[in-house]
């Protein structure tokens, strides 16, 4: 049943570790196996490493669109789990699964069946669109495993069963790893796909995940998915889903989009820096894979206060909840300062490649800092009082007002070298700070959005 916290004790600290520790393991498998593929494409050739490097971008927006509509399975049935209110978490599961099976079926068709369309919006280099084509095609059925795996397990997450969330997708992206090598360099006598194998080991293990999904569905008997919920009408419930979930939805697919748009000027820039970055992006993976571990955990907590009726312990948890993620942000910079060797022996690049990663790694000690206390302000205490609106217009004005022009004018009009385009576009997060800041401090987020069905 949901944890009771005392205002600001020492309680809100174990039981956020208790919850926030599998995510972490969880987060840091998924940094691992974007590490394994970076390593493993690296050795097949610099071109392989770039083309998933972008082709990825596909997965990347799609998970973006689960973390919008997990946003709003979460901020709403940590609140009905504060109240043990199952049946209505369980509408909350199926509305969820719908709109994510619609979303990922859309996603399949173009990735299978135009995967030259898809590559062609982050490349003109040929080499790179012929390379991506056939990695879209085979990852192209992840996308229909996950659709109904992702909402199935946020859901877990939302009602404290982490530890099996993280079980169920930690041994999933295990076997991720481990198909990618088998996959990659044709061990066992498989056949050497190179970089097709990293997207067929994808796809096995995203299936898997949904097989110990199905498996625990039939055996979990607290909170269920159950199909009649995909059709089931309820307008208030949907109203409220929508009302939460499309402002977060839109957040992250504003965030997201406008970061797939850095990859895009990038992209345009060369294959060095393509490469470059497909390095520091799990460099910065590691770095914050504490800070949102703790971001989606504090949600969970936070919103299970409220929908319980202890509002009066949310601003103290959410101050202390705060001050943690921000050690852990400091933490995240100088793992990276003292990991930066690794990172530049990861992959087999050029000189220039090398030289950009160099350059990268510095600016990304400090990045984590501004990223890291952003996502734990709006998508963790925010949205636990369902406050998703919020961060979707902040985002909005910040990504696509100021650092994507910013980053096109810099790259194509100003013609700066890419490292300065690179530095311009990491001071999105730090432009939004003070405004976040003086949002948290009205309170105005703090709110029960729960219903008596």
């Amino acid at each position: 049943m949901p944890t009771k916290l005392a205002a600001g004790s020492p309680t809100f600290n174990r039981a956020l570790a208790r919850l926030a520790i599998p995510i972490v393991l969880q987060n840091l498998v998924t940094t691992a196996v974007s590490s394994a593929d970076v390593i493993m494409l690296g050795f097949v050739s610099q071109d392989a490493l770039a083309a998933g490097s972008l082709a990825s971008q596909i997965m990347f927006i799609l998970n973006l669109v689960y973390s919008g509509i997990s946003s709003g399975v979460v901020m709403l049935a940590a609140q009905y789990w504060g109240k043990r209110d199952t049946l209505t978490i369980e509408r909350i599961m199926g509305i969820g699964m719908r709109l994510s099976i619609l979303v990922s079926t859309a996603f399949f068709i173009l990735a299978c069946f135009f995967p030259s369309l898809l590559m062609g919006i982050f490349t003109n280099e040929e080499s790179l669109i012929a390379t991506g084509i056939p990695y879209l095609r085979a990852v192209s059925f992840s996308y229909l495993f996950m659709s109904i795996s992702q909402v199935y397990l946020c859901t877990m997450r939302a009602i404290e069963r982490v530890v099996f969330a993280t079980v169920a997708n930690g041994s999933a992206l295990v076997l991720n790893i481990l198909l990618n090598a088998v996959f990659i360099f044709g061990l066992f006598g498989a056949p050497k796909l190179g970089i097709m194998g990293v997207a067929l080991a994808t796809s096995i293990s995203r299936g898997i995940e949904l097989l110990i999904c199905l498996i625990d569905n039939a055996r979990f008997q607290t909170i269920r998915f159950r199909i009649k919920t995909l059709w089931e009408r309820n307008k208030l419930l949907f109203s409220d889903f929508l009302k939460y979930s499309l402002p977060a939805f839109g957040n992250e697919v504003v965030w997201g989009v406008a970061f797939s748009m850095y990859s895009v000027i990038m992209g345009h820039l060369g294959s060095d820096i393509v490469a470059a970055n497909a390095v520091v992006v799990v460099a910065r993976n590691l770095g914050t894979v504490a800070c949102f571990g703790i971001a989606n955990a504090g949600a969970i907590l936070l919103g299970n206060s409220i929908g319980a009726g202890h509002t009066e312990t949310v601003k103290a948890d959410a101050s202390r909840f705060c001050r943690i993620t921000f050690i852990s942000s400091i933490v995240g910079g100088i793992l990276i300062f003292l990991l930066k060797p690794l990172f530049l022996n990861m992959a087999d690049l050029t000189q220039t490649a090398q030289s950009y990663l160099n350059t990268m790694l510095f600016i990304n000690m400090y990045y984590i800092l501004g990223q890291a206390v952003n996502t734990a302000v709006i998508c963790g205490v925010f949205r636990s009082g369902g406050d998703s609106r919020w961060g979707f217009i902040c985002d909005t004005i910040d990504m696509w007002v100021y650092a994507v022009p910013l980053g096109f004018i810099a790259a194509f009009i100003l013609k700066l070298p890419p490292m300065w385009v690179y530095f311009l576009i990491c001071t999105d997060e730090f432009v939004k700070i003070p405004f976040v800041y003086k949002h948290y401090k009205s309170y105005k987020w703090l709110k029960n959005i729960t219903r008596d069905f």
